[in-house]
């Protein structure tokens, strides 16, 4: 078989609209066409995992077009919200669901009750998943009791581009993250502002329109803190006008409270950029390590704004250490993989549960 329905919320191509997951799904799709894949594409509307009735009914009817027995290759960010719909096309279709944040990570309280019983059933039925990081697949069978051997990891792949040049000072910082909650940029602000005695400036690229309450309170948060000169949200940026943010860059900032792998974090490396991130999630992962076992960059604890502060007060007092992070972040570089090896996972595991029919009925029967 070499066919395969894939199912992604409307609007992944929408350069509006960039995040991690839009990247990774995208090249998945085009990776497995490349890889001689007939790909028959379903976009879903609705704001999932919170879609209404009309988009679950558009789910609905993507997955009714796909014939029996074939795989259909679905983003968890829908999968995961819609037992309701999968669970009964479990016996008919072979799922393969793509988890890139399991729903069930979250704190509890009703609503995350709720959708960890859904992503439950819907994982269970399912005859493969794939999760971006080790992180995530042991945080998913934690979560679920899910078969080892029917969880697999698709890292993600980066596009190696030309080294960013860095300055003598290292002040050009970068965060490339929407402004939400959960990557921190209160966390961030604090952070700088216990520098603000040494010279630097930050970039914070990302959308301002996916949670605008946090946002505004964020731009707030600059401005009576004495950061608003130096600190700049932009926006989005995609294209030639982010590869001008990454090549402007010395250090690429990360405050996240959570993180299935860290998208931002090797598109840094694939430029020789170093990065100070929260050790969260497969951040680790993506984070890796130079040549002789050297980290390119330096990790601090999740929401501790002291242990931020202090980091980037030692990169940009100390040169040393600026320059030994380079050198490691250069020799990650040549180790990044590319993103047709994450296209090769998810082929094999695609074929995996378009070969043995009895996948896909086992998880149904659970």
């Amino acid at each position: 078989m070499s066919e395969v329905h894939v199912v992604i919320p409307e609007g992944i191509d929408d350069p509006a609209q960039p995040s991690g997951g839009n990247t990774y799904d995208r090249r998945v799709r085009d990776g497995l066409a490349s890889l001689g894949w007939t790909v028959h594409e379903h976009p879903v509307p609705g704001a999932w995992p919170r879609a209404g009735a009309a988009a679950h009914a558009a789910l609905a009817r993507a997955v009714e077009r796909v014939p029996d027995g074939e795989v259909a290759l679905l983003d968890g960010l829908i999968a995961s919200a819609a037992p309701e719909v999968l669970v009964p096309e479990a016996r008919r279709v072979r799922l393969v669901v793509l988890v890139h944040m399991p729903l069930g990570h979250r704190p509890p309280d009703d609503e995350a009750d709720m959708l960890r019983a859904g992503e439950r059933e819907v994982l269970a039925s399912a005859a493969a998943v794939v999760t971006t990081s080790g992180w995530t697949k042991r945080r998913l069978r934690e979560l679920y009791a899910l078969p080892a051997d029917r969880v697999h990891v698709g890292e993600p792949g980066v596009d190696v581009a030309a080294p960013a040049p860095g300055s003598e000072g290292g002040g050009a910082l970068l965060c490339v993250a929407a402004l939400t909650p959960g990557k921190g940029h209160d966390l961030l602000l604090q952070g700088l502002a216990s520098v603000g005695d040494l010279p630097w400036r930050c970039t914070c690229v990302g959308s301002l329109t996916r949670d605008p309450p946090f946002a505004d309170r964020v731009l707030a948060l600059a401005r009576t803190g004495g950061l608003g000169d130096r600190v700049s949200f932009p926006g989005p940026r995609t294209g030639a006008e982010l590869e001008r943010s990454y090549a402007e860059a010395d250090l690429l900032v990360l405050a996240s409270h959570a993180e299935t792998y860290g998208l931002v974090v090797t598109e840094a490396l694939a430029r020789g950029l170093p990065v100070l991130a929260t050790e969260v999630g497969g951040v680790p992962e993506a984070l890796g390590h130079g040549d002789g076992g050297a980290r390119p960059g330096l990790l601090v604890p999740a929401g501790d704004a002291a242990a931020l502060g202090a980091a980037l007060r030692s990169w940009l007092e100390d040169a040393e250490l600026r320059a030994r992070l380079r050198r490691a972040a250069r020799g990650r570089r040549a180790k990044l993989r590319p993103w047709a090896d994450t296209a090769s996972d998810i082929a094999g595991v695609v074929e995996l549960a378009a070969v043995n029919r009895h996948l896909g009925h086992a998880g149904a029967a659970r």
